[in-house]
């Protein structure tokens, strides 16, 4: 699996996935600060990511456009940085793993999660 860590989320994250062998990258480092959500959601759909995220955009796109990729991973909590929820975001990753790569969207809520598996019309 491989996580495309969105500008809304600490550059932090690349390094707390890699140290859990999650191959990650940050947004930043391959694109621009100010690229549209759709910039973002085409790149990780064209090189096999799973976006994660804190913005809701990213769930409405897909199911706006009913994509069949890229799986996306929404992380809604009061902390957002790895040292607070990072051991569970990785736990979810790994328990939804099949499902993202079969093309999902994952919402993680402090400890908790839900899936969502396309198509996303209901």
């Amino acid at each position: 699996m491989k996580v495309l860590i969105d500008m809304n989320l600490s550059p932090l994250w690349t390094d707390f996935f890699i140290l859990n062998n999650i191959y990650a990258v940050h947004w930043s480092a391959v694109g621009i600060a100010k690229d549209p959500d759709t910039r973002i959601f085409e790149y990780a759909r064209v090189n096999n990511y799973v976006v994660f995220t804190n913005d809701l955009d990213f769930g409405s796109i897909l199911a706006a456009t009913n994509a069949n990729a890229p799986s996306v991973f929404q992380i809604r909590s009061q902390n957002l940085m790895p040292i607070a929820v990072g051991n569970a975001v990785v736990a979810c990753l790994e328990n939804y793993k099949s499902y993202l790569e079969q093309g999902s969207l994952v919402t993680f809520f402090d400890q908790k999660s839900k899936v969502r598996i396309r198509p996303l019309r209901g």
